[in-house]
């Protein structure tokens, strides 16, 4: 039976998992999500090659996310910190959608799939906040964890 890990044995308090117990092993994983802009936001923002007041857009957004991945710990208060051994963020525009995609890998007791979403999360936040005085109406959406390994239970989202 699953159980939730970030709460005591009473299922009650919350903790950061324990994981002395663990082998270091190589983990990786990798993050995607989409940021959706209106068509004619799409289109001035690659009429101007997406540079804006506030710069290069996507370029900052990938910095943003590999800020983001670094400072996951920071963020997610039960997440342990980790000496990350690679982080890539890409960013590419299908039509008027920004495809994110985070890779993380590190070698550790832990995974780095929270890493990998937070990358995701925070170029896609970055995206937004660039781009917001050309529209409200941008969506963020399907930020999920596409695969991992290197754990007790790897995975693969199927059909990715």
């Amino acid at each position: 039976m699953k159980t939730l890990t970030h709460v005591d044995e009473r299922g009650e308090e919350p903790r950061m998992v324990d994981v002395s117990h663990k082998n270091i092993t190589e983990r990786i994983a990798h993050a995607q999500g989409r940021v959706v802009f209106p068509e004619d936001v799409a289109q001035t923002l690659s009429d101007a090659g997406f540079m804006t007041k506030k710069g290069a857009v996507l370029t900052v957004a990938q910095i943003a996310g590999v800020m983001g991945v670094k400072a996951t710990s920071q963020l997610i208060p039960l997440c342990h910190p980790l000496m990350l051994n690679g982080c890539k963020v890409e960013i590419t525009m299908q039509g008027n959608e920004a495809v994110i995609d985070c890779r993380v890998s590190c070698q550790g007791k832990t995974g780095v799939e929270m890493e990998a979403l937070t990358g995701v999360s925070v170029a896609a936040l970055t995206l937004y906040d660039m781009c917001k005085a050309l529209s409200h109406d941008i969506v963020i959406r399907d930020i999920r964890l596409i695969g991992k390994a290197g754990g007790k239970r790897d995975f693969q989202r199927a059909g990715v």
